[in-house]
This record gives structure tokens, C-alpha cells and sequence, in this order.
């Protein structure tokens, strides 16, 4: 499947390049490229601050997930969930 996103490119000092890989290493990413869209993730979507809304496709598996989850009595309904993010 060819990827729909724009390619960038960024230059590292090479001190910022060899923490950037040692981090990589200890904390069990597969790659650099790994880490540094986890990294835009939790820097954008984290707080969800720039993205308030949720393909048909998320929500539909969200609550798959929540079902499941209360089915395997993980959790007892959907509120449970409402009062951990709180």
C-alpha cells in the first residue's frame, strides 16, 4: 500500500542524532522514523487539542474495544472509562 503522506526530511546536529539512536535503542523502537512519529503524536493529538473529530472507522473500533473490554469484565461499562479520564 503506497503511503498517502508528504515526505520530510530533517538534519540532526550529531550530537542530538546519537542520543536520538541511543534512545531508540533503549526504549525498544524499531527505528528512528518510529520514535519521531510517536514523538509528533504525542506532541499534537496527545491532548487532542487540533483534532476534535473521528473517522467512522475510530469510533467503530473504540467501541469494539469498550465492548470487548466489558464482555472480559476489563472494565464494567463505558462510564468506568469516562471516570479514568478525568
Amino acid at each position: 500500500m503506497a503511503s498517502t503522506g508528504a515526505q520530510i526530511n530533517i538534519r540532526l546536529p550529531a550530537r542530538s542524532q546519537s542520543a536520538t539512536k541511543q534512545y531508540v535503542e533503549n526504549y525498544g523502537y524499531r527505528n528512528i522514523r518510529e520514535f519521531i512519529l510517536e514523538a509528533i503524536w504525542y506532541k499534537i493529538f496527545r491532548d487532542n487539542k487540533y483534532d476534535e473529530t473521528y473517522s467512522i472507522k475510530e469510533i467503530d473500533l473504540i467501541e469494539k474495544l469498550l465492548s470487548a473490554s466489558i464482555e472480559k469484565g476489563k472494565i464494567k461499562d463505558q462510564s468506568d472509562v469516562i471516570k479514568a479520564l478525568q
